[in-house]
């Protein structure tokens, strides 16, 4: 989880969606598909439901059969972000923060794909343990993202998951069409 910051959090599109097994109305954050063919960055909204669900969101991508790379950037309440790829082997996977497995259904089966344990941490706890990520952090490097960088990244926990996201797409250079993508999400 990011650390909290004094000031005004980011802003983030908000969706409908569950979290923790819970109902929640008002579930922020954001799922994009992005795309990459033929040199160019494409960015597309993926249903609210990928925000709740790995398997709906892995769908999602897959269904967009790309010829070029595919991969989605869930940033799931503003607490955390996945990076799923899907691939022919299988799907690669990557939590900003595994500690967010014991309050959100989607980092718990995020855990349960990489066949990690979710942590035994008490809820009321969550803000005094340190998070760690928890999946392929060069899930990225064959698009110019090496694993250090995307390390680095992560390890700024005074950022929110969106200005992370933002970090990544900024290194990779689709940051603007995110902006772009992000910007209708909020009409």
């Amino acid at each position: 989880m990011a650390a909290q910051r004094v000031g005004n959090k980011s802003p983030s599109v908000t969706t409908s969606g569950t979290s923790g097994g819970s109902s929640s109305e008002d579930l922020e954050g954001f799922a994009v598909a992005v795309t990459r063919e033929e040199g160019r960055w494409k960015c597309r909204a993926l249903t609210s439901a990928a925000l709740t669900s790995l398997a709906t969101a892995e769908t999602e991508l897959r269904e967009l059969r790309s010829s070029g790379a595919v991969f989605g950037l869930l940033n799931v309440d503003d607490e955390f972000f996945v990076i799923v790829r899907p691939a022919p082997a299988g799907t690669q996977l990557l939590l900003s923060d595994a500690t967010m497995a014991v309050d959100y259904d989607i980092a718990a089966d995020v855990l349960d794909a990489l066949n990690v344990e979710i942590p035994d941490i008490d809820p009321d706890e969550l803000d005094e343990v340190e998070p760690w990520e928890e999946g392929d952090l060069a899930i990225l490097a064959d698009m110019g993202l090496p694993e250090p960088v995307l390390a680095v990244i992560l390890s700024e926990t005074e950022l929110y998951p969106d200005e992370q996201i933002e970090e990544i797409a900024q290194r990779l250079g689709f940051d603007d069409v995110l902006s772009s993508t992000l910007d209708k999400l909020q009409k």
